[in-house]
């Protein structure tokens, strides 16, 4: 579970902004071949981000000098008409070759650092259901369903 604001790993894993030094390397950074049908690439991410402007909050994950994953968060979002505003992780692509050492708690850990800093309460995250799906992976770090969809993904929340 999320019960802390300070990151899970080594001091050099960090989020930086995708800027023109950077963006080629993100737009290489590719998941798994059995997980592309589980989540966007980060070219369609970054391009989602420039179409929805303030909203969107796309990052990459550092360890060192080295780029190991892509998260992008959504603040303050409407989703129904007369809904509360909510925000969450809307996309996270950890590297084929890095996975299993920490860079996705350590990202999801930021972005719920990022909500809580901006006054919110919960983090929601959408993910294809499913055998190979990261169900298991956002219920290790406390994330519940909360029994909707959103189109075929089902959605979650993480209490802060």
């Amino acid at each position: 579970m999320l019960t802390s604001t300070e990151p899970s790993a080594a001091p050099a894993l960090r989020l930086e902004p995708v800027t023109p030094k950077n963006i080629d390397a993100a737009l290489e950074l590719k998941v798994r071949p059995d997980q592309a049908h589980l989540v966007a690439p980060v070219a369609t991410s970054l391009a989602e981000a420039y179409a929805y402007g303030g909203t969107a909050w796309p990052r990459l994950v550092y360890d060192g000098e080295r780029l190991v994953g892509f998260v992008m968060a959504f603040f303050d979002v409407v989703f129904q008409p007369g809904d509360e505003p909510r925000s969450g992780l809307w996309r996270l692509n950890i590297a084929a070759d890095t996975q299993g050492r920490g860079y996705g708690r350590f990202a999801v850990e930021q972005v719920a650092a990022e909500i809580r800093r901006r006054g919110g309460t919960r983090v929601g995250v959408t993910y294809v259901p499913g055998e190979g799906g990261p169900a298991g992976f956002y219920a290790r770090l406390g994330f519940r369903p909360t029994g909707g969809f959103s189109g075929d993904q089902e959605v979650a929340e993480l209490e802060l």
